[in-house]
C-alpha cells in the first residue's frame, strides 16, 4: 500500500493542544491554596485542560483518517494498524511513566485505550459519530460519578481497570465519546466557515447551558456539585459545559489563524506559532514535563513530598514555548512524535 501524503497542519488546531498542555503546567504545578485567584486558575486549567485534550485527540484522529474524505477501504487497513501501534506504544510510555513515580496523574495509558477503542469507531459516518457520541459524553460523565452504581458493581478507586474507565482522572468511558465528536467535526470539515460557525455557536450555546445548568444544581463555575442525588446529573452537565468550552475555544483558534483577512490571519498566526509549536509535539513535551517534575520533587515544609512551584511553572512554560518553537521551526516533527510515527508506518525512517 502507498504511503499517504502528509496533510498540512492547522494552526488553530495546534494552537488549542497548546493552550491544553499549558494548562496541564497550571493543574500540574501551581501550588494548592495560593489564594482564590490561584486556586481558580487550578480548578479552571484542570478539568478543562482534560477536555481539551480529548476534543484535539478527536480532530488529531480524523485528520490522519482522511479529514473530510475518509480513506478509502483498501488503505483504512494500514490506518487501523498506525492507529494500534499508537495505541501500544502510549500504553507502554504511560505505564512507564507512572512506574518512574512522579506526582500527577499519567495521562498516556489511558490515552492509550481510547485510541484502541476508537480503532473500531473512527470511520463511521460522520453523523453517526456525532449523534452517538454527544449524548454519551452526557451519559457517561453522569454513569462514572453516580456513587451508588460504581458501589454495586464493587468498583473501587485503587482498581486499575477503574482507574482507567471510570474513576480516573481521564475515564476512556468519558473520553471516547469526546474524541467521537471531534472526528465527527473533522469529517464534516473543521477548516470550512459554516462548520467553524456551527462549532463555535454550539460549544458556546452548551457552555452556557451545561455550566448554568451545573451552578443551578449547587456547583460552581470550577467544580461541580458532590450533593447526594445530584452528583451524577451535576457532573454529567459540568462536563458537557466544558467540553462546549473547549469546542468554541478550538473554533475560535482555527477562525482566528486560517479564516480571517490574510494580514490578521498572518499576524494571529505568528503570534500563536510557539503555542502552535508546543501543540504540534504534545507527546515530548508531557514526557519531558513529567521528568522535570520528577526530578524537581522535594520534600515540603510540612514533610509531604510535593512537585509545586510557580518557578517550576514560568521555567516549564517559557522553556516549552521556546524550546518547541525552535525546534518546530528547525527540525520539524517532536522528537517522540517522529519516534511513533516511524514505529507505526507514518512516515520511514530519516523522514520528517
Amino acid at each position: 500500500m502507498q504511503q499517504a501524503a502528509p496533510r498540512a497542519r492547522i494552526t488553530g488546531i495546534d494552537a488549542a493542544r497548546g493552550l491544553a498542555l499549558l494548562g496541564m503546567f497550571v493543574a500540574h504545578v501551581v501550588p494548592d491554596g495560593d489564594g482564590a485567584a490561584g486556586d481558580a486558575l487550578f480548578a479552571i486549567a484542570t478539568e478543562r485542560s482534560r477536555l481539551l485534550f480529548a476534543i484535539t485527540a478527536g480532530f488529531g484522529l480524523g485528520l490522519l483518517t482522511g479529514g473530510t474524505r475518509p480513506a478509502p477501504p483498501g488503505e483504512r487497513r494500514g490506518l487501523r494498524r498506525q492507529i494500534a501501534v499508537r495505541a501500544l506504544l502510549l500504553l507502554a510510555l504511560g505505564l512507564l511513566l507512572t512506574a518512574m513515580g512522579p506526582l500527577v496523574y499519567v495521562i498516556l495509558d489511558e490515552y492509550g485505550i481510547a485510541f484502541a477503542i476508537m480503532i473500531a469507531l473512527v470511520f463511521l459516518p460522520a453523523r453517526v459519530l456525532l449523534a452517538v457520541g454527544a449524548p454519551l459524553v452526557v451519559l457517561m460523565a453522569g454513569l462514572t460519578a453516580w456513587g451508588p452504581l460504581r458501589a454495586a458493581l464493587g468498583i473501587g478507586p485503587d482498581h486499575l481497570l477503574a482507574d482507567w474507565f471510570a474513576t480516573g482522572a481521564y475515564p476512556v468511558l468519558v473520553w471516547v465519546p469526546v474524541m467521537m465528536v471531534g472526528v465527527g467535526i473533522v469529517r464534516l470539515g473543521i477548516d470550512r466557515p459554516r462548520v467553524l460557525a456551527w462549532v463555535g455557536s454550539a460549544g458556546l450555546a452548551v457552555a452556557i447551558a451545561g455550566l448554568g445548568v451545573s451552578v443551578a444544581l449547587g456547583g460552581d463555575l470550577l467544580a461541580p456539585t458532590r450533593a447526594p442525588g445530584a452528583d451524577a446529573v451535576g457532573a454529567a452537565c459540568f462536563t458537557a459545559g466544558n467540553v462546549g468550552v473547549g469546542l468554541a475555544t478550538s473554533a475560535a483558534l482555527i477562525a482566528l489563524t486560517a479564516r480571517t483577512p490574510a494580514p490578521v490571519a498572518r499576524v494571529a498566526g505568528g503570534m500563536l506559532s510557539p503555542l502552535a509549536a508546543a501543540g504540534s509535539m504534545p507527546l515530548t513535551v508531557y514526557t519531558v514535563q513529567l521528568v522535570v517534575l520528577r526530578a524537581t520533587t522535594r520534600v515540603g515544609a510540612d514533610g509531604i513530598p510535593t512537585d509545586d512551584s510557580w518557578a517550576t511553572f514560568w521555567w516549564l512554560t517559557v522553556g516549552t514555548l521556546i524550546g518547541a518553537w525552535l525546534w518546530r521551526r528547525h527540525v520539524g516533527r517532536g522528537p517522540l512524535e517522529w519516534v511513533v510515527a516511524v514505529a507505526s508506518g507514518r512516515i520511514r525512517f530519516g523522514g520528517a
